[in-house]
């Protein structure tokens, strides 16, 4: 019997629970003996709940029992899961986890404790909830020299996208059923202001380049800048609007962002909408894969965290290796990466003027007291604003291509 332990009972954790007594038989046919869930850890009480039979409040019985071969933190947060992990660990103790905001800081640290304990540290539920990103990375695309990453990997943003150009909603409209349906949380910033995409972005661009990437030096932007006028104009040019997790090696530097893009027509993440994820790569070999899935929600991401213990147990919970070091990968200066823009200026009757500055772009319908457009050239951050010096800018968006 392999037993686990599970760190926090709310909505991951319970559907950890379910998913383990549920699906016992298959995933007993996969890591080879009955799994089974020793102990929940929480602080709360719950009557009634076949829990409270298992349920402990204190993490030392969890730590002292030399039975409990793999511990699941799904507690999220940075501390104190941080210093579970780290004690599990130095127990001799797998672990595995959903938690984005700990695998982004901590990540190659506590990779190198596990590899000297002989343990295993996995994360697969850290990003995109139930798809398979990180095991595809780490195990099923090695023959790949993967040079970008394009992702949706936020579900709560690309719902509130989806219902602002499906219904003609406002933001504030489309956050306020996002919090009624439980997708957004009542202090929303880290999903609206790309703080929860730029942490999953920083795990898969240091996975992709095998050093540490922090969040902190990503560049991030969120969707609060988007209006009912910028999804106006993006159905008439029929480039949908998404917030996009960004990668991408260009003349020997990483680029790393997460931005609102317009997506062009053949872009394979065009059509993901709701709370979907998905995730594009590219290889030197393969050339383009997707995957798709729901990005969070209970069962989607404890399928994710439960795959990592069954891989756990399959490898008798030894040391699982994943390339990601402690040394920090200098990325390129966002505002040289160049891309096409979409572009909104105050005033009428200006695409004469514009088209002077700027060939061959495509100007769309316009609205009163504006102008719109596409550029057909690539400009950086930079370059780009000194074309429309001297002009009132409403908005740039990239065009990802």
């Amino acid at each position: 019997m392999f037993n686990v332990a599970v760190l926090g009972y709310g909505t991951v954790g319970s559907g950890v629970v379910k998913v383990i007594n549920d699906n016992n038989q298959v995933l007993k046919k996969f890591s080879g003996e009955e799994i089974n869930v020793k102990y929940v850890l929480d602080l709360r009480d719950f009557p009634g709940d076949p829990v409270e039979k298992i349920l402990v409040h204190d993490y030392e019985a969890i730590l002292a029992d030399d039975d409990v071969k793999c511990v699941v933190e799904v507690m999220g947060g940075v501390e104190p899961a941080n210093k579970f992990v780290r004690q599990a660990i130095e127990k001799g103790k797998s672990v595995c986890t959903s938690n984005k905001e700990l695998v982004a800081r901590y990540g190659a640290e506590i990779l190198q404790l596990a590899k000297d304990n002989n343990v295993a540290f996995l994360f697969e539920a850290s990003v995109g909830g139930g798809i398979p990103v990180i095991r595809s990375i780490n195990e099923s695309l090695t023959a790949d020299n993967f040079d970008s990453i394009a992702g949706i990997l936020n579900g709560t943003t690309n719902y509130m996208l989806t219902k602002m150009s499906n219904e003609d909603l406002t933001f504030d409209e489309v956050l306020k059923d996002a919090q009624d349906k439980g997708y957004a949380e009542r202090n929303p910033e880290a999903d609206v202001e790309g703080y929860d995409a730029c942490r999953k972005i920083a795990i898969l661009t240091s996975l992709i380049c095998g050093q540490q990437v922090d969040f902190e030096d990503i560049s991030t932007e969120g969707i609060t800048g988007i209006t009912k006028q910028d999804i106006y104009y993006s159905k008439k040019l029929g480039l949908p609007i998404k917030l996009l997790g960004l990668m991408k090696k260009e003349n020997d530097k990483v680029y790393a962002m997460v931005a609102p893009f317009m997506l062009e027509n053949d872009h394979c993440l065009r059509n993901v909408d709701g709370v979907y994820n998905a995730v594009s790569l590219h290889g030197d070999m393969l050339g383009d894969v997707m995957l798709y899935g729901q990005g969070a929600g209970s069962l989607p991401t404890a399928s994710a965290v439960v795959s990592d213990v069954v891989e756990i147990a399959k490898n008798n919970s030894k040391n699982i290796p994943i390339k990601w070091a402690k040394e920090k990968v200098a990325l390129g200066d966002i505002t040289t990466f160049k891309a096409r823009y979409f572009v909104r200026v105050e005033g009428e009757g200006q695409s004469d003027k514009l088209r002077k500055t700027f060939e061959n772009a495509c100007f769309a319908p316009q609205l009163t007291g504006e102008t719109a457009f596409v550029t057909a050239t690539a400009f950086s951050e930079k370059e780009i604003k000194e074309k429309l010096d001297g002009y009132s800018v409403l908005n740039l968006i990239r065009i990802a291509e």
